[in-house]
């Protein structure tokens, strides 16, 4: 520990003592009332936070997100709580969250989502590679078929199965240079045709 932690820490202290130091002097004959109100003031404390806490997690499970498509071929998509953008892919009626990532070049499918869309690991030929963030993977091409957005179908969606474990299907700019334009305005991401 360096002086100033010590100092901070030595600080803390005091205003501890001090504190304590008043509480039981000001609670001399009663000090057993004195520490069930604590108790109570502290759980309720922890109940708020929790509660909170819990709202934010159920929040995001009843009440998604959603991206808002118009007429015109415009896409807004809001920024999740995780800070990224999702979009959600529909491969043969099977939806597919994807995490918008404009530094990623191709589409590539977690095993988790290979797997929901009926792809077999065992049968691909991991010829090809991909430099992550966890180092270098082997890759595999599959072409997706019958993959819509909004009801809107797609050309045929070349993605990569990588032979290392992805949380979270990545939508790379291979699929985003469909659209004319891609913009971050705020805390949402808007795609036009």
């Amino acid at each position: 520990m360096d002086g100033d932690t010590l100092a901070r820490l030595g600080y803390l202290g005091l205003l501890l003592v001090s504190v304590g130091g008043w509480f039981v002097v000001e609670n001399r004959g009663r000090m057993g009332a004195a520490l069930r109100m604590v108790l109570v003031w502290g759980l309720i404390f922890l109940g708020v936070i929790a509660a909170r806490g819990l709202w934010l997690d159920v929040r995001d499970e009843v009440m998604p997100r959603q991206a808002v498509m118009s007429e015109g071929g415009r896409i807004e998509l809001p920024r999740d709580p995780d800070g990224h953008f999702h979009l959600v892919l529909e491969v043969g009626g099977v939806p597919v969250r994807f995490m918008v990532d404009t530094g990623a070049t191709s589409v590539v499918l977690s095993n988790r989502d290979a797997e929901r869309l009926g792809i077999d690991r065992r049968t691909l030929a991991f010829t090809g590679s991909a430099r992550t963030a966890n180092g270098t993977i082997r890759t595999a091409r599959v072409v997706l078929q019958d993959v819509t957005l909004g009801g809107v179908p797609q050309q045929p969606v070349v993605a990569w199965v990588g032979d290392g474990e992805l949380e979270m299907s990545l939508l790379g700019m291979d699929f985003l240079d469909r659209f004319a334009a891609v913009e971050i305005a705020g805390d949402r991401l808007v795609l036009r045709r």
